[in-house]
């Protein structure tokens, strides 16, 4: 602290916050749409801190440490908030206590990297990243109000997502993010098509395009660990009984 903080990664990362930070307050005044692509929004920003701070080789603790900060803010408190209001609040204490739990398990999955971070973290996530189930979260709501135009009076389905979302996040299930690729190396061609094609998705309709690919990315990493599973249990010995 005394040499001083690199400016730009840390200011990335103030911007997620403050998007969270205003999707907390919309969501209370009822405002779900923006809430949701705040959500959106301080995703981008969490992505760009990061790879900004790995290319300017400026990562440091106190970078590490606000990340985590922000992400508690903009993907644990702010998804919390949001679904809360949106449609588990007439379940009562049912509904709080599912979005309490979604926070908590959140803050449980950032400590967990915290201490992981160089070890079994280094690749692929252990558990699914606290962005992704924000963001399942706030494509669900944008999709709601895009197809049926208001919100659910009460969602058993919603509710019933919150608590899968937050087991996801504190289990020790494999996930894949952008962290695993290096863009710094070459990459096959068909990757930047397919970059293009994700892009153009999300231009031509946004709210449906984020709710595909959050539902992809959802099953796509249910059903991978449901393979290795099973993989891994018609691998191990046979005993042969005598």
């Amino acid at each position: 602290m005394k040499k001083g903080i690199y400016i730009l990664p840390n200011s990335l990362t103030l911007c997620g916050m403050f998007f969270g930070f205003y999707s907390i307050l919309s969501a209370i005044k009822g405002n779900f749409e923006h809430a949701a692509w705040s959500i959106m929004i301080a995703d981008v920003f969490d992505g760009l801190d990061g790879w900004v701070a790995r290319l300017t080789h400026s990562t440091t603790r106190f970078g590490i440490e606000l990340d985590s900060l922000s992400d508690l803010v903009a993907f644990g408190v702010a998804p919390s908030v949001l679904v809360y209001e949106w449609s588990i609040s007439p379940f009562g204490r049912i509904g709080f206590a599912a979005a309490f739990v979604f926070t908590a398990c959140g803050a449980l999955r950032l400590a967990r990297y915290n201490v992981q971070m160089g070890s079994t973290e280094s690749k692929a996530f252990t558990g699914m990243p606290i962005p992704g189930a924000a963001s399942v979260i706030a494509a669900v709501v944008l999709f709601y109000h895009d197809v049926w135009k208001t919100a659910p009076d009460k969602s058993i389905l919603m509710l019933v997502l919150t608590v899968v979302l937050s087991i996801l996040m504190v289990s020790t299930l494999r996930f894949h993010g952008l962290k695993e690729i290096d863009f710094r190396r070459r990459k096959p061609f068909w990757l930047l098509v397919a970059i293009v094609v994700v892009f153009g998705a999300i231009v031509i309709h946004p709210p449906i395009s984020l709710f595909v690919f959050a539902m992809i990315y959802l099953a796509w990493g249910i059903l991978e660990n449901s393979y290795l599973l099973y993989k891994k249990y018609k691998q191990r010995p046979v005993e042969v009984k005598r």
